[in-house]
């Protein structure tokens, strides 16, 4: 049987090293360069979602007001790792205390926890607009719209600060070393010493809760929109009906899937290059392609973005 390291008291551990991509020593600038630019295109195309959103009459809806605040929090979901990540990568010093180790995961945690909960949101906007079209107005006013909104940024924050104080509760081993670019519980779980057992059921338990709870809802308003859909007497109205979705429907794949994969697999099956593409997909990748999905399928928004170059 293996033996695990020493333990040693949390309390003399005051930074891990994030060893991030460091496996691939000769490609450290380009990978700079190459996740500077996707920052960029990631605060530049989400910023703009924001911006025509608040400033184009056409777009005062509901469905565009829960796009507005889903790329306000994919600037904020990515700021969170992108720029610890381009930091390490330009000065070769990956070290992160114990404090900002913490804050990191507090914060990829409840931003990923409160994307889940808006991503739910649009889908049941989505239902009510296609399912219940006379009622869409009353159903989802101003008010209504902006409580779901406040829900979702208030609902999954006091559990995932508990989760976080949690998991540096433990003690860990003689290794600081992370073997990712950020902060996060399954390569955590793998420093810490003794029994984790009841640590992990608690990840998987919120795990199920905020992501896996969340996308069978998602799935459950997509089953009746597309039964609806396909009720619908005109061709064009089915085709009109699909597209309004269809933008949703390849964010919640990219997204929801990488998630589940990171945090609902068995460890047996993690592996740290594993962890940080899943993680690269739904941190990362995601964020980047909002906002080339939901402006180049969407009318309004390309007629919206047009009117504002010269």
């Amino acid at each position: 049987m293996e033996k695990k390291p020493t333990e040693v008291n949390l309390t003399s551990m005051t930074e891990f090293t994030l060893l991030g991509f460091s496996d691939y020593p000769n490609l450290q600038i380009f990978l700079f360069v190459i996740f500077f630019f996707v920052y960029v295109i990631i605060l530049m195309g989400n910023g703009i979602i924001v911006f025509i959103t608040k400033v184009d009459q056409t777009l005062q809806t509901p469905m565009y007001f829960f796009l507005s605040n889903f790329s306000f929090l994919e600037i904020c979901f990515v700021s969170a790792t992108l720029p610890r990540m381009l930091t390490n990568l330009w000065t070769q010093k990956r070290n992160i205390s114990l404090f900002a180790c913490a804050t990191q995961m507090g914060f990829v945690l409840m931003l990923g926890n409160i994307e889940c909960f808006l991503l739910t949101v649009m889908a049941y906007d989505r239902y009510v607009a296609i399912c219940s079209p006379l009622h869409y107005p009353l159903v989802m006013n101003y008010k209504v719209c902006v409580q779901l909104v406040a829900a979702c940024w208030i609902t999954g924050v006091p559990v995932e600060i508990g989760q976080t104080c949690q998991i540096f509760s433990l003690p860990f081993c003689v290794s600081n070393q992370i073997n990712h670019f950020f902060c996060d519980i399954p390569p955590l779980l793998k420093l810490a010493c003794g029994d984790t057992f009841l640590n992990e059921m608690l990840v998987f338990t919120v795990a199920v809760l905020f992501v896996m709870i969340p996308f069978l809802l998602i799935l459950g308003s997509y089953s009746k929109i597309i039964s609806t859909i396909l009720r619908l007497p005109s061709t064009t109205g089915r085709i009109k009906a699909f597209s309004t979705c269809s933008s949703h429907v390849i964010v919640v794949a990219m997204f929801f899937g990488s998630a589940i994969i990171t945090y609902l697999r068995p460890k047996s099956k993690h592996s740290s290059r594993t962890d940080k593409f899943l993680s690269l997909f739904y941190t990362i990748v995601t964020p980047m392609f909002n906002p080339m999905i939901y402006t180049l399928r969407n009318k309004d928004a390309m007629i919206a973005l047009r009117k504002l170059l010269p």
